[in-house]
């Protein structure tokens, strides 16, 4: 079963993450934070930093560094223009698999 969790987690995982940054400007920790109130969507740093660098190099978020009133500064990431249309098209594809599966769970498979 973990194989199969581990690649349907995969791609869930960047649209919650884009779905989360474009709410507000998050830094890492509290994506991980987050996400750890899941236990299916949880990641370690060791996951998350590398997906943020990816999405950073393809511009679909930018970051920023911001003071924080409990330590050193924080780098904060927010989407980019091109980030909120892959959040919108991921959006889309989304509602379309999640009611497909959702179809097929209630009915079989058959339309109604």
């Amino acid at each position: 079963m973990s194989e199969w969790t581990s690649q349907a987690r995969r791609g869930i995982l960047e649209y919650c993450i884009l779905q989360l940054i474009g709410k507000e400007p998050r830094y890492g920790y509290e994506l991980v934070t987050l996400l750890d109130q899941w236990e299916p969507l949880a990641v370690t740093e060791g996951t998350l930093y590398p997906l943020l660098r990816r999405l950073l190099k393809d511009q679909y978020i930018e970051s920023f560094w911001k003071e924080s009133e409990s330590g050193p500064p924080r780098k904060y990431y927010s989407l980019t223009a091109s980030g909120r249309d892959l959040m919108g098209l991921m959006s889309v594809e989304w509602n379309k698999i999640s009611t497909a599966v959702g179809y097929i769970q209630r009915y079989g498979g058959e339309i109604p």
